[in-house]
């Protein structure tokens, strides 16, 4: 029997115990709710709906959630639900530090404590900006009621002098020009301020847009809902559907784990291998599929990433945003391409199957989503590389990077850590060439701490002025989803822990060869044994607060940086249901 064939009673509603019983703790709930203006009837035998809203005045991404949270509470109101506002964390890409990523687990641990807590029968997720996105669905995932998940959406394309400036990718590289000498300080003021024109996320294919679109295809939101521009009325619309479809989930009883498989996290990789997505989805997915009781590793990205074609023509790797993707047809029209790649009999949160929702959806630019007989490329859109320098592994992105980098072997400079490598990386006296292997330790999740978005490491000045745009960087950071470049990233285990990373010298060299997916430390056995064992731990990066339990319980990057006390055991596979190994 299927969930929507069974519906709940009111009287089988969770916020039952908290409304619904005739004692003095229910007396006190409904009491202090009338304190707020609502009479009984306004929430008596009706859903009671928490929208974990992530805005904050210093979350640009998410300036327009303030209207868009009213938008949502309408349809919970017209589909007969009782609508409570619940604020949370709000991680900030642009301004907090060291990194969001340090504070995912934290978002993460708010969103399933606010839905334990408090008299919730199902919840709305407002989020977008990087690390929102996973932070609340590992929440929920591990509270498991009815969720339905609201995208951010896409900021408007930015501009400058006729130009076209998508956020993040072309920070990058006017800013290369710019320290090269190729445009002036009143060229940079004109980027900075046409860059970025609107509320939403970023409109390349960064971390944001990988994530909600790889959330689309879990079937965790409307189908559609992930490639619809913030400021586009269409977007206001979504969030009101958004707000009636919940209410219907909590009478169907329609949880993440009625959803959630292991071929919608299929689906989901595939997803962001299409798009040409950030390397960030890799720990944020498995993540997730570990909070959902699946063990999706490393080998599996690459597994899928070697028969999955680049359909997604956006930058960095591409050529477009997520304006000309939507106008284009959106997601939905790239996964039908996808076809008998997809397993589109996968339930999703509209109450239909992945295959009815994509059903007729048409391309309208074949430039913006190319058909899957004219694909971007063919395979390859995330490489996962191991080798003696990265045991547990270590990803890079092929398309964003210049080709003739895909097989190479140079001279390693080291940097010991960020600051190291930001005062002497424009040092005229630095040795080193075009040949050179840019190595930067101690940046990973304990090293950093927090594993921030280094890894697009810059290129020395006066490389650039010779004309050099890209060379082999290696580091157990991140980068963000709109960089570029040949950077090999979330090196496991990582340097701070002794990982193979820390043992790395000045002029040691380092080969690197993506279609072997190797990455080779060309040192003795006996030379690296002697260097492990005079190696000493550095000192903790934290003395007290929220930074000793982060600590003491995060983990490496090849299982998702998450907390040892929050995954779930891996369970059996169902019935039918594909093993992901």
């Amino acid at each position: 029997m299927s969930n929507s064939d069974k519906r709940k009673k009111p009287e089988e509603l969770r916020s039952h115990r908290w409304y619904g019983v005739r004692d003095l703790r229910s007396f006190g709930h409904r009491s202090r709710t009338a304190q707020m203006g609502y009479h009984r009837s306004d929430y008596a035998g009706k859903p009671v709906i928490a929208i974990i809203n992530t805005w904050s005045d210093i979350n640009p991404c998410h300036s327009h959630f303030k209207q868009r949270v009213e938008e949502v509470k309408r349809g919970i109101w017209q589909a007969g639900g009782f609508p409570v506002e619940m604020p949370a964390m709000s991680l900030s890409e642009p301004f907090q530090k060291p990194t969001t990523m340090l504070y995912r687990n934290l978002l993460a641990m708010e969103t399933e404590e606010l839905l334990r807590s408090y008299p919730a029968d199902g919840c709305v997720l407002m989020g977008g900006c990087d690390k929102t996105t996973p932070a609340l669905l590992m929440g929920a995932v591990s509270m498991d009621l009815p969720t339905i998940f609201m995208p951010a959406g896409p900021m408007l394309r930015g501009n400058w002098n006729g130009n076209t400036l998508g956020s993040g990718s072309d920070t990058w590289k006017y800013w290369a020009e710019l320290r090269a000498g190729n445009i002036t300080e009143e060229d940079w003021q004109g980027v900075e301020d046409g860059i970025a024109r609107s509320p939403g996320h970023c409109m390349t294919m960064g971390t944001a847009s990988t994530m909600t679109g790889a959330v689309e295809a879990l079937g965790l939101c409307l189908s559609g809902a992930s490639s619809i521009p913030a400021p586009d009325s269409r977007h206001a619309q979504m969030a009101s559907l958004t707000g009636k479809r919940i209410v219907e989930m909590v009478w169907e009883d329609l949880k993440p784990s009625d959803i959630l498989t292991a071929a919608s996290f299929d689906n989901a990789v595939r997803t962001v291998l299409a798009l040409s997505g950030s390397t960030n989805s890799v720990v944020h997915l498995i993540a997730m599929a570990r909070r959902s009781g699946f063990g999706l590793d490393l080998d599996r990205f690459d597994h899928l990433a070697r028969t999955t074609p680049v359909l997604a023509n956006l930058r960095p790797a591409g050529k477009y945003l997520m304006e000309d993707f939507y106008y284009a047809g959106g997601l939905r029209a790239m996964l039908v391409q996808l076809g008998d790649l997809l397993d589109t009999s996968q339930r999703t949160v509209d109450g239909r199957t992945l295959g009815e929702n994509i059903a007729g959806a048409r391309i309208f630019n074949e430039d913006v989503i190319r058909p899957r007989a004219q694909a971007l490329i063919e395979r390859d859109g995330l490489a996962v590389l191991r080798g003696n320098l990265a045991p547990d592994g270590a990803v890079i992105k092929p398309p964003a990077m210049e080709a003739h980098l895909q097989v190479h072997t140079g001279p390693a400079v080291v940097f010991k850590d960020y600051n190291d490598m930001a005062a002497r990386i424009d040092d005229p006296d630095l040795e080193v060439n075009a040949d050179s292997v840019i190595v930067l330790q101690n940046a990973g999740p304990q090293g950093a701490p927090g594993m921030p978005e280094w890894g697009q490491l810059p290129i020395p000045q006066k490389l650039l002025k010779q004309g050099v745009r890209d060379m082999v960087r290696i580091s157990d950071a991140r980068m963000s989803g709109t960089s570029y470049g040949a950077c090999v990233l979330h090196v496991a285990p990582e340097a701070y822990v002794g990982g193979p990373l820390a043992l790395v010298r000045d002029g040691d060299r380092i080969a690197l060869d993506v279609p072997a997916r190797r990455l080779e430390l060309l040192v003795s056995e006996e030379e690296l044994a002697a260097r492990r064992a005079a190696w000493q731990a550095p000192p903790p990066r934290f003395e007290r607060g929220y930074g000793v339990l982060y600590l003491k319980h995060i983990g490496q990057a090849d299982t998702g940086c998450d907390f040892d006390f929050l995954q779930t055991e891996t369970r059996a596979p169902a019935a039918g249901e594909p093993e992901i190994h």
